[in-house]
């Protein structure tokens, strides 16, 4: 039998699987590595010979694709045309949300930012040194961004969180030529999942491997002292949050913080609610369900007295008579910036450390709290 009848169909086969044409230009179509991160859900990262590929999965529709970046080092480089093309390493980046600047600070790039929106929010010394200098500009609010100034300041690229709506101004700026980048950590039900983002961030900087060795200590570290808490004879019980006006809410038990208290080794009364958000309760609730709690975590007051002041029925909860309320409010400045919902997200091992350190000090005697700091008196 003629073996050019197998070889034909075997070289159209391969090439079809290696290659599809675009423009008379060859787009590399086979994966020589792909990323499937461990506990963050919203992203993969697939390698190929001239370009990555990085998908942004929709956390409201199932399966659903949000966003796709092709990333080239080469802007000559061909990428299929149902992404957004982008030049790296990025030499400037405009963020709209503090939740990224972490990632970029221990990433070394937090250089790379030129502008940012809500600026008397930031925490992060570097940037507001260089807000000062005048070398970060001033986007406006996350929600209303400034658009011109936007287009004037022509940052490499805009990375900003992706909402289940369309932005109209994150649309002008696309139509104008600057990629947008889609940062939804803030969606992750895990805190080792929204910290794992940082290899998101890596891939527009060609840091990948820092940012595997960066996140394998902190899920390390974090691992090592969720094992230890594990292992305690009691878990105290706990409540959380504040009465807003009537409505108090509390972490659902498969939000972030409620998987926080549970591997710190808390009885949490919400523990085995499926909620991701928080639960709106009235206070006549919380009273019957928390009354008797040993600690009270995540307040929004620095002082026992102005708790009280607050609301005169927050005197009828144990922890407020034992003293045992925490805030995060340790590095908080007077603009109101608070480093709790900047560097915590990429940095969950110092924010469990300082609940473990609260619960179970025993297990962590040395520990110097990060976030946290008790209630003054």
């Amino acid at each position: 039998m003629n073996k050019k009848v197998f070889i034909l169909p075997f070289l159209v086969l391969l090439t079809l699987v290696s290659c599809t044409k675009k423009h008379g230009e060859q787009v590399a179509t086979v994966p020589l590595d792909t990323l499937k991160p461990e506990y963050a859900q919203g992203f993969s990262i697939i390698e190929y010979r001239n370009y990555k590929e990085v998908i942004v999965y929709s956390p409201w529709k199932n399966e659903e694709i949000y966003a796709r970046y092709y990333l080239v080092n080469d802007e000559n480089n061909t990428t299929p045309d149902n992404g957004i093309k982008i030049q790296i390493p990025l030499k400037s980046l405009a963020s709209t949300s503090v939740t990224h600047l972490e990632f970029l600070t221990l990433l070394n790039e937090i250089q790379t930012i030129t502008g940012v929106c809500n600026p008397i929010l930031i925490y992060n010394h570097t940037v507001q040194k260089n807000i000062k200098a005048g070398n970060i500009t001033d986007l406006g609010d996350a929600f209303s961004m400034n658009v011109e100034r936007t287009l004037m300041l022509r940052p490499q690229a805009l990375m900003m969180s992706g909402f289940n709506q369309a932005d109209a101004n994150a649309v002008r700026v696309q139509q104008a030529g600057i990629p947008v980048i889609y940062n939804n950590e803030w969606m992750e039900t895990s805190l080792l999942g929204r910290a794992e983002w940082i290899k998101f961030v890596a891939a527009f900087y060609n840091k990948e491997a820092e940012a595997d060795t960066i996140f394998s200590g902190i899920e390390q570290r974090y691992n090592d002292m969720k094992a230890k808490a594990s292992k305690v004879s009691r878990k105290p019980k706990i409540m959380s949050g504040n009465n807003f006006r009537g409505t108090w809410y509390m972490p659902g038990g498969n939000s972030f913080m409620g998987k926080l208290f549970s591997d710190a080794g808390a009885d949490y009364f919400f523990a085995n609610d499926t909620t991701t958000g928080s639960l709106p309760l009235n206070l006549e609730t919380v009273l019957k369900n928390f009354a008797e709690t040993d600690f009270w975590l995540n307040t929004n007051y620095s002082s026992i007295g102005d708790l009280i002041k607050s609301d005169s029925k927050h005197a009828l909860f144990r922890p407020v008579k034992t003293g045992k309320v925490y805030n995060f409010n340790k590095r908080l400045l007077p603009t109101t910036a608070n480093d709790f919902w900047e560097s915590a997200v990429a940095r969950p091992d110092l924010l469990l450390g300082d609940v473990i350190a609260i619960l179970h000090p025993d297990i962590l005697p040395d520990w110097e709290w990060v976030y946290a700091e008790k209630l003054k008196k």
